[in-house]
């Protein structure tokens, strides 16, 4: 065989492999969520709620698993002008929850198509004010409630089924002041991909989200400890502005695209897609950036930072700063502010 006829056989056979990488991306994107049931975790607010939002008017039937009923309800009223939805008051961090509740969803809908592990906590503040209850509430929730919530649906996925964990570029850099939040997100991180190499064979795709800062409001919910006032308005600027937060309806319309898809992973924000990127290519330049980050964050501020505070307490005992306000409304938007009993 010539040098010439080598070369053409290469260029078809790379050809015919493009061909089909495309044929499956276009398979892939007529995934329709119309008819199917959706199960979202920590569905009654936030990205849950916004994700749900756009799946209902797509169709979808909804299972919206949240802890509190009444904030579930609340959700469901304005949902329900688009589609069938079902509510589900379960604590993902209990298993026997998690298996009743999803055996409950069975039952009242039939199947289980998609499965958006959503729900989350998020902690701030030095690890001198940071204990073991942090982090095994943060575990249980990040890792231990997805994994439940897997291991319960698997047998009832129907196939080409969906399964989205929402893990967060806290799962892929860790960020001073945040410890619980990442080492939990890492296990999730490592969880999902785990899942999606050996699942795949079953017709079943998981997808890997890692967004970066959103404003979807969840200053409010987020615990904070150490020099609270200041933990909490170092949060809330961060999540604040176009420059350094991304829309949270933008974030909920990429995600559920790359479901659609079947995407491996996806990473939303610039920022978040940068500093994953300088992570992987200089790592000792992003240690010493992060430990800059450390060094003008809050210092720990003695025994009185010790008690966590909610971010809606916190937002009420102070005075409205015009930086914030994005968030502010994102929170009154997406059924934050009603959730004052976290």
């Amino acid at each position: 065989m010539t040098d010439r006829t080598t070369s053409r056989a290469g260029l078809l056979a790379a050809g015919a492999a493009s061909s089909y990488l495309a044929y499956r991306a276009v398979k892939r994107g007529r995934y329709s969520f119309k008819g199917r049931t959706v199960v979202i975790t920590g569905a009654s607010r936030g990205l849950g709620l916004l994700m749900a939002r756009r799946l209902a008017r797509e169709g979808a039937r909804l299972a919206l698993i949240a802890r509190h009923l009444d904030d579930l309800t609340r959700a469901a009223r304005e949902l329900r002008c688009f589609t069938g939805v079902g509510i589900y008051a379960c604590d993902i961090r209990s298993r026997l929850d998690v298996d009743q509740t999803v055996a409950n969803i069975v039952s009242e809908m039939g199947t289980i198509d998609v499965l958006i592990n959503n729900a989350g906590v998020i902690q701030s503040g030095p690890i001198e004010h940071t204990t073991l209850d942090d982090f095994n509430n943060a575990m249980a929730t990040h890792f231990w409630g997805p994994l439940f919530m897997i291991r319960a649906s698997l047998p009832f996925l129907e196939t080409p089924g969906r399964i989205v964990n929402i893990a967060s570029i806290g799962g892929k850099i860790a960020v001073p002041h945040l410890a619980p939040y990442c080492a939990s997100k890492f296990a999730l991180v490592g969880l999902s991909d785990s899942l999606r190499n050996e699942l795949a064979a079953s017709g079943i795709a998981v997808t890997t989200v890692c967004p970066g800062l959103m404003r979807v409001g969840s200053h409010i919910g987020a615990i904070f400890k150490g020099d609270h006032e200041r933990e909490f308005m170092a949060f809330s600027l961060g999540a604040a502005t176009p420059l350094t937060a991304m829309s949270g309806n933008r974030a909920a319309r990429k995600i559920i695209e790359a479901c659609r898809r079947g995407d491996a992973s996806l990473t939303l924000g610039v920022q978040a897609k940068t500093g994953a990127l300088l992570n992987t290519v200089a790592p000792g330049l992003m240690a010493r950036t992060m430990e800059l980050a450390n060094w003008v964050l809050p210092k720990p501020n003695g025994a009185a930072g010790d008690v966590g505070i909610p971010g809606w307490q916190l937002r009420s005992a102070r005075k409205r700063h015009l930086v914030t306000a994005l968030i502010d409304r994102a929170a009154a938007r997406n059924n934050e502010t009603a959730s004052l009993h976290l």
